[in-house]
């Protein structure tokens, strides 16, 4: 099995390419209260600059996921997330959360999210409830 770095890159690509990402705190939450159902996968970046406020909207984000069964990761290099998945400069000041949504119905399974979704639960089997993942460089 490839790394879950890159299976993250990759799935993030694909979900791009798709325009089924969803990139900053608020607008991930926007999704979440909307139509849970459509998220498959969550992603929370931190950074040098980690605040209080942001680690509030962390606790809620990991607490809804946990609610609804979607899968969770968490990366430490949220600049590098930002030139994964940032199409506006105002995306890479914001790229704390990015969620992936479902694809449409009758579309291919992503097999690098699929990957994703079963190191998470691998993760959980053993108490890491939201595991930490290295993206790869360029």
């Amino acid at each position: 099995m490839q790394s879950p770095g890159k299976s993250l890159k990759d799935a993030l690509l694909c979900a791009q390419a798709e325009e089924r990402l969803t990139v900053g705190v608020y607008e991930s939450a926007k999704i979440m209260t909307d139509d849970p159902d459509s998220v498959s996968f969550c992603v929370l970046a931190t950074d040098h600059e980690f605040d209080i406020a942001l680690q509030i909207h962390f606790t809620l984000i990991q607490s809804f996921c946990f609610d609804n069964d979607i899968s969770i990761v968490r990366v430490s290099d949220m600049q590098r997330l930002a030139e994964i998945v940032a199409d506006k400069a105002e995306q890479l000041e914001d790229a704390h959360c990015v969620l992936i949504t479902n694809p449409a119905e009758g579309s291919w399974e992503d097999p690098a999210l699929a990957k994703l979704n079963l190191f998470c639960e691998e993760s959980r089997s053993l108490n890491d409830w939201v595991p930490e993942i290295s993206l790869p460089g360029r």
